[in-house]
């Protein structure tokens, strides 16, 4: 079973903006279209996010507070080329940023429009928005690996594994955290493309992705 809210239905594969897949919950609660970034601006940077910046370290970027049950692995070295580690360190910040807006319920968040343009920015709040009606958000462990990174002037593309397993849908009005059992569609392939904006920050322009990957299977 698909948890309905962190898994992207039908609607997103076909408007191949957002994809999100992994295991386990109940199929009466709404389903999500799609994903993408949301933070508070603040006046402080995060640690990764002044080591994104490379050329853009002037942007002033959205500072990034998450709940405490919520987690984060990057289990990618730095690449010691400036321009793709900037985008994988950009990357990681918005795929928190997406976790931040659910959390807060805004799906307007400004770290939307941060790390995010277009049809992604578009789908990502229609995801947050999802949780905002379903009076839910995330709670668990998520693992990001085996990122590769390719960099052209001022355009990249991403592609990176993500580990569901321990990640769920905290449903607030029931106080529920949904669980299920880890299975193959807990680990999806995504692959990104980003664009370097004028203030120097990676930012996601499209963001496909693939439940159920034999690559990013453990």
């Amino acid at each position: 079973m698909t948890r309905p809210l962190r898994l992207a239905t039908a609607a997103l594969a076909a408007s191949a903006a957002l994809l999100l897949t992994s295991c386990g919950s109940d199929d009466d609660q709404p389903k999500a279209d799609d994903k993408i970034a949301g933070a508070d601006q603040g006046d402080e940077k995060s640690p990764s996010a002044d080591e994104s910046a490379g050329t853009g370290a002037e942007a002033r970027r959205p500072k990034i507070e998450l709940p405490s049950d919520v987690t984060f692995t990057f289990a990618w070295a730095k690449t010691g080329n400036k321009a793709k580690d900037a985008v994988l360190a950009d990357r990681e910040q918005a795929i928190q940023a997406v976790d931040m807006a659910i959390a807060e319920h805004a799906p307007a968040h400004e770290a939307l429009r941060f790390y995010y343009e277009g049809d992604a920015a578009a789908n990502a709040q229609k995801y947050v928005q999802a949780y905002v009606k379903a009076q839910a958000r995330t709670t668990g462990a998520y693992r990001y690996y085996d990122a590769t990174v390719t960099t052209e002037g001022d355009g990249a593309g991403l592609t990176y594994c993500e580990d569901q397993s321990k990640a769920y849908d905290k449903y607030l009005k029931k106080d529920k955290v949904d669980k299920g059992p880890a299975t193959k569609n807990s680990y999806v392939l995504y692959a990104a493309k980003l664009r370097k904006n004028d203030a120097g920050v990676w930012v996601t322009t499209e963001l496909n992705a693939t439940r159920g990957s034999d690559k990013c299977q453990p």
